[in-house]
């Protein structure tokens, strides 16, 4: 079965992450997606190196591990939207999609003529959605976002690293582009809602995405305890703010587990198959708020508990008695995992150059196929073939247009 997107286009003229997440996953999904770059440099990441591709032979491609990273499944064009004839092919393009994903910063587009007013009267069903760092509106819409500065700003460092009076205490950035990565999926769902809309009405409309907004809602259950406490959260490093025992924990061969008690039934699993039943009948451990308020009080023993396993042993006894407990694993560690191995989390697909790994998209349809059709292109590799094959552009019309430098 083809994959639930199948016949739908997408003009993605995104660049760096938010953007190519959100028409990456479009790609899996089924949709055509042509992604427009500019001619010579193209999408910035494809500089942000190393690490680089390495071809058959094992020498260095000019190919980023980043950009790979967000690009399978496209079809590369090269177009110099600063010239009006680049202007107009986007057009072309445009009335003959069904989506467009764009992150350029607020009016941006619109002077070059390929805003939402301009592209709706060509074509009334296009969704267009516009994903910026502050949206567009308010005193910051003017302003370029960066994952970085988003992660600040919205929260979430904040709450993330080592407690004060900790060592290392202060706020940290989260490992990943959280910002980015959780706008590009946001943006997904919104298209997809905006795509059942013109279902049952024939009109596309105006996505409006803003990493702010996106990594201000991911504070989820963070927010709403400052909501209903008054008091804005703090980082608690290894601990969960309303969880005991829900941490990382030391075993007898140096290695650290993770384990996480989400309930009063999980806890008294825990005591009775360690030998300390007494731990869930004492009232300062019996229920999760109370362990919460006796936080400092517990974790030593629970300390001096998980000292007597290996972390294999652990996971084993605690996987028996459906108490959760688990490994840290670095991302060597994690694509050696039987689990991600069973679930095929690592793909491969063939390029010039030779395979290209990546990881996979993680939805899993009963009825339909995610398609990983093709590797992330070369620069402009389809520029021609789509002109000619959408557009209906002759090859001495190509031929000229790239003389001209429009593509």
């Amino acid at each position: 079965m083809a994959g639930p997107l199948t016949g739908l286009r997408v003009l993605d003229l995104s660049r760096v992450m938010a953007g190519p997440w959100c028409t990456q996953i479009l790609a899996d999904m089924g949709a055509e997606v042509i992604k427009v770059e500019r001619p010579v440099s193209g999408d910035d990441t494809r500089h942000w190196g190393p690490p680089w591709l390495e071809d058959r032979d094992g020498n260095e491609t000019r190919e980023s591990a980043y950009y790979l990273s967000a690009n399978r499944g496209k079809h590369s064009v090269t177009v110099d939207m600063g010239q009006p004839e680049g202007q107009a092919l986007i057009r072309e393009l445009a009335a003959q999609s069904d989506i467009l994903v764009e992150n350029f910063k607020r009016g941006g587009l619109a002077r070059k003529g390929l805003d939402y007013a301009t592209l709706e009267a060509i074509n009334p069903g296009l969704i267009y959605c516009s994903i910026t760092g502050f949206g567009q509106t308010g005193p910051m819409a003017a302003l370029a976002g960066y994952d970085y500065l988003i992660q600040a700003q919205g929260g979430l460092m904040s709450i993330t690293g080592a407690a004060d009076g900790e060592p290392g205490a202060g706020p940290q950035r989260v490992g990943m582009a959280v910002a980015d990565l959780t706008t590009g999926m946001n943006a997904t769902i919104a298209i997809l809602g905006a795509l059942h809309h013109r279902h049952l009405t024939g009109e596309g409309q105006y996505i409006d995405m803003a990493l702010l907004d996106v990594q201000v809602s991911w504070l989820a259950n963070q927010a709403q305890n400052y909501f209903c406490s008054g008091t804005p959260p703090t980082r608690t490093g290894e601990y969960h703010p309303n969880l005991v025992p829900y941490q990382p924990f030391p075993t007898a061969d140096g290695e650290k587990v993770i384990i996480a008690i989400g309930n009063d039934g999980q806890f008294q699993r825990f005591c009775q198959a360690v030998g300390r039943p007494e731990l869930a009948e004492d009232p300062r451990f019996a229920t999760n708020p109370e362990r919460v308020r006796h936080r400092l009080e517990l974790v030593p023993i629970m300390v001096e508990i998980t000292r007597s396993r290996t972390a294999a042993e652990w996971i084993s006894l605690l996987g028996e008695i459906a108490v959760p407990c688990g490994p840290i694993q670095n991302i060597a560690q994690v694509f050696d995992d039987p689990q991600v191995k069973a679930r095929e989390m690592k793909i491969e697909l063939e390029s010039r150059h030779g395979p290209v790994p990546g990881v996979a998209n993680p939805i899993k349809y009963s009825r339909t196929q995610l398609e990983y059709r093709k590797a992330p292109p070369a620069l402009g590799e389809d520029t021609e073939a789509v002109l000619a094959r959408l557009l209906g552009k002759a090859p001495a019309e190509i031929a000229g247009l790239r003389q001209r430098g429009v593509i």
